[in-house]
């Protein structure tokens, strides 16, 4: 194993942690919720078997966890389901002069790009870090939901003028028979999207917040073991283009019984067109967040401050900082103000442990210094103002 730089300097001298005798020490490097291990990191190795001084990896340094292959293999088949059916509806759309089906292949099409985009990020993901990009490529997960996000938004803006111009002039018709085919095609593409994408996993569940920690009771394991969050976001995602396909469904049927009612399909263009900006409001509250270097959806600043006062021989802690480099790659750093008799290396030891098992903090950098007086009436050494 490549040898890590050091991450926590104290101001006054550099400590060396011996990883035989205090394992968790130091700058940890924890193998990453990125990586979805089965089992704990904590569970698989055992701290006294690390060589060296070496970090445990963040990240895996050869390919693909067996958990990141099979996502890998999900989202690949439903980015091509997602594909072929965008452009079925594309030309449906054209072909009925219908607008609700181009704002649902519009909706595919953000599909298409957020589930391109997590296949980019899990490949870019197993480049190693750089001197340059030290963090390595996580955030460009980020940054394609972002251009995901702006695509949508510049193509919907386009569909609701287009669709109030229909409404005030009235001078279009509507193919009813290829709009019925192309609704009904649209609600099978999105069950058989949700069929690829849905994983049987113990215990899953479907909720927005299976990356979010709270303190866990003593002796609790933090919530280490979940699927993958990439598939777990596309499959809500192709939920809501399943219930939006069958409003379109609906309309087209309205249409091609009663022909006198086709304001149906600009009408759902406007309410689908808000759905479908109503949605990517989750994923640009995280991104912006994590751009931002807000602090990790699901962690709060004061029960991280509370835990770190509770070890022992802690006094005081200033410049703490927590940020995710992506929705489950979670940051911490701290200066740790203690006791003269203290063992630092004990609570470095001991206060990183317990960051990474009761909030699943993967990068953990410490610094420890001596408690002086003063830090009470230094400016710098005060927290943040509440947001």
């Amino acid at each position: 194993m490549e040898p890590h730089p050091a991450a926590a300097v104290d101001s006054e001298t550099t400590r060396l942690v011996n990883p035989r005798a205090h394992s968790s020490a130091g700058s940890l490097r924890l193998k990453s919720l990125f990586t979805e291990p089965s089992k704990s990191p904590l569970e698989e190795q055992d701290p006294l078997e690390q060589p060296g001084h070496c970090h445990i990896d963040c990240v895996p340094r050869s390919g693909l966890s067996p958990e990141q292959l099979q996502a890998q293999k999900q989202l690949s088949a439903a980015c091509a389901v997602c594909f072929l059916f965008m452009a079925g509806e594309i030309v449906g759309g054209y072909l009925a002069h219908s607008l609700a089906i181009m704002t649902d292949a519009v909706h595919l099409l953000a599909d298409v790009g957020s589930m391109a985009g997590s296949l980019f990020s899990l490949w870019l993901s197993t480049r190693p870090a750089t001197r340059t990009m030290t963090f390595g490529w996580h955030r460009s997960e980020t940054l394609g939901a972002l251009a995901s996000v702006l695509s949508l938004w510049i193509v919907t803006a386009v569909l609701l003028y287009l669709a109030f111009v229909r409404l005030l002039n009235s001078d279009y018709h509507i193919e009813g028979d290829a709009m019925l085919i192309t609704a009904g095609i649209a609600v099978c593409a999105n069950l058989l999207m949700a069929f690829v994408l849905h994983q049987a996993s113990p215990g899953h569940s479907h909720g927005s917040k299976g990356t979010e920690y709270a303190p866990l009771e003593e002796g609790q394991r933090g919530p280490l073991n979940f699927y993958n969050t990439s598939v777990r976001a596309a499959f809500v995602h192709v939920l809501g283009d399943l219930l939006q396909s069958l409003g379109v469904l609906a309309a087209s049927i309205l249409i091609y019984f009663k022909p006198q009612c086709k304001a149906a399909d600009p009408i759902s263009t406007f309410l689908f067109s808000i759905c479908a900006l109503g949605s990517t409001a989750p994923t640009l509250r995280d991104v912006l967040r994590i751009l931002m270097e807000g602090t990790p959806y699901g962690i709060y600043y004061e029960p991280v401050r509370d835990l770190l006062l509770s070890v022992p021989g802690v006094r005081a802690i200033h410049e703490l900082h927590l940020w995710a480099l992506t929705l489950t790659y979670h940051a911490i750093s701290a200066h740790l103000a203690i006791d003269a008799t203290a063992d630092p290396e004990a609570v470095r030891a001991e206060a990183a442990s317990l960051l990474h098992t009761r909030f699943g903090f993967c990068t953990i950098t410490l610094q420890v210094e001596q408690y002086q007086p003063d830090m009470v009436q230094c400016p710098n050494c005060q927290e943040p103002p509440q947001a």
